[in-house]
């Protein structure tokens, strides 16, 4: 049973709050690295802290998993929203999945989303009994999983990718979690839409997110019943434009691995982007795939992105991180947030 929370959002079907229409409010913080201890996190915790952005948000780690480190920062006083996008399927039966996700509802009191994505096809037949000939099914099958455990349901499930025949534990009132999917292409857009309450994609550019994504979620939704698509979280890499700053230096810094991974790189042709380009750099800049700027020139370009169709947008540092550290990501992160806030651009 879950309580909702002050900050909860909309699930798939509801409407928002009055006052808060979709794709409006801060972005949230995602802090893109994997940490070696929690402590590496805190200052973007504290970050969503003062400035009231709308969640914190891990990516898959193997140094200091991401569900014990958000818990380890709810323990250090850090209880803000959290999301991950996401963990890795392969790593974690269904079950354990729904209980990581409710505990950390419990632990933080703060709504949770969990996501959830397959990662490269060389990891998952790593870890897999069998490969995963339908990404797709494999997502669905363990979203629905996921939600009905977390809705308080028992699970008679025997699929090609798990076996689950059981139900949580009932414990008492707790923040709201919600179930994400990560996803770059419109086959999962649209199974995403049918299972998911969370669409989370990553370097989507809007008109990608708009003409592509959006309607095959909500095409997916509407095969399935569901009142309404779900909601869509982006990350968007962004760098403050600052004396000394190379925005090609800071594109490749951002993005440069994930040209050379074939599902993002055939998402990007998809998106009109040329991973194969001279520059690839420059195609990353000019899609607004890696937004730089003043803070309010990144605040206009991530009105676009809502604009799009885009429910909660990530603001993701790595490239500011990587090259010059911590502080400069929180100093960029901050004077985004305060920029978005102003209405500024």
């Amino acid at each position: 049973m879950t309580t909702p929370a002050p900050d909860q959002s909309p699930a798939p079907g509801q409407s928002p709050a009055p006052g808060q229409p979709p794709g409006t409010g801060l972005p949230a913080v995602l802090y893109p690295l994997q940490p070696d201890h929690p402590e590496l996190v805190a200052p973007f915790a504290a970050l969503v802290a003062r400035t009231g952005a709308r969640r914190l948000w891990l990516c898959q780690s193997f140094r200091a998993e991401p569900h014990q480190v958000l818990a380890h920062l709810a323990g250090m006083g850090h209880t803000v929203p959290v999301g991950t996008a996401v963990t890795l399927l392969p790593l974690r039966h269904p079950y354990e999945a729904a209980l990581q996700a409710r505990s950390l509802a419990l632990l933080t009191d703060r709504p949770v989303v969990a996501g959830y994505g397959i990662g490269t096809p060389e990891f998952a037949e790593g870890l897999a009994p069998e490969p995963y000939r339908s990404p797709r099914t494999a997502v669905g099958e363990y979203v629905t999983s996921v939600r009905a455990l977390l809705d308080g349901r028992s699970v008679a499930h025997d699929g090609a990718y798990h076996r689950l025949h059981g139900a949580l534990p009932p414990v008492g009132p707790h923040a709201p979690v919600e179930v994400g999917a990560g996803v770059l292409r419109p086959g999962m857009a649209r199974t995403a839409g049918a299972t998911a309450d969370v669409a989370i994609t990553w370097m989507t550019p809007p008109p990608y997110v708009r003409d592509v994504l959006v309607p095959r979620l909500a095409a997916g939704a509407a095969e399935a019943g569901r009142a309404a698509r779900p909601r869509v979280a982006t990350a968007v890499h962004v760098a403050v434009r600052r004396p000394g700053r190379d925005p090609r230096r800071l594109a490749e810094a951002a993005a440069g691995t994930h040209l050379r991974v074939p599902h993002y790189a055939d998402m990007l042709r998809r998106a009109g982007v040329d991973p194969d380009a001279a520059d690839p750099a420059a195609e990353l800049l000019r899609a607004d795939v890696v937004v730089t700027g003043t803070p309010g020139e990144i605040a206009a370009t991530l009105a676009r992105y809502r604009s799009a169709g885009v429910d909660e947008i990530l603001l993701n540092p790595t490239a500011t991180l990587l090259t010059e550290g911590v502080h400069a990501a929180v100093d960029d992160l901050e004077e985004i947030l305060a920029a978005v806030g102003a209405g500024v651009g």
